[in-house]
């Protein structure tokens, strides 16, 4: 069994990408394909990857794979400073809890390789029993946020399910 699947089969995961030009099809959304790697890595039963345009839209992907019961829920892009970039303004008002220093370790994971990291705004926390973060828009940026979340992962969802174990 895989450390990311409990007793009662594989845990669910869902991708949200926000991008007005993938959404319209005039761009090839490059991010999600490198999530749902990742995702399946690690042993989730994944969620079709919901393309939107930024802003709302990404707040009622969020909601209605939250009906889902994900364990898991990775948005990218949005985060940025451009008006349009709205990610962590839909996705702040869903969480229960925030998780400050998921996503201090992400921006400083980027900030190693590029300062323009520092400027993602993307909120990590739970809905429920489920684990949402905001990811950059850009495949480097995700795989940046990929690898902190890599070791813990796997006891972060435990731990939603009611796992005392430390």
């Amino acid at each position: 069994m895989n450390a990311c699947e409990p007793a009662r089969g594989p845990r669910k995961a869902g991708v949200v990408i926000a991008s007005n030009r993938a959404a319209a099809g005039i761009y090839e959304d490059k991010s999600g394909p490198v999530i749902l790697d990742w995702l399946v890595e690690h042993g989730y039963e994944t969620i079709p990857v919901m393309v939107v345009p930024d802003g709302e839209p990404v707040g009622a992907a969020i909601r209605a794979l939250l009906t889902l019961e994900p364990a898991v829920v990775i948005t990218s892009g949005g985060t940025g400073l451009s008006p349009d970039d709205r990610t962590p303004e839909v996705t702040l008002p869903l969480l229960d809890r925030e998780i400050p220093g998921l996503m201090e370790g992400i921006r400083r994971a980027g900030a190693a390789k590029t300062p323009m990291a520092m400027l993602s705004r993307g909120h990590a926390g739970t809905a429920g029993k489920t684990f949402i973060v905001n990811l950059p828009g850009s495949p480097k940026g995700v795989m940046d946020g990929l690898a902190v979340l890599d070791p813990v992962i796997a006891h972060l969802c435990d731990q939603l399910e009611g796992s005392h174990d430390h």
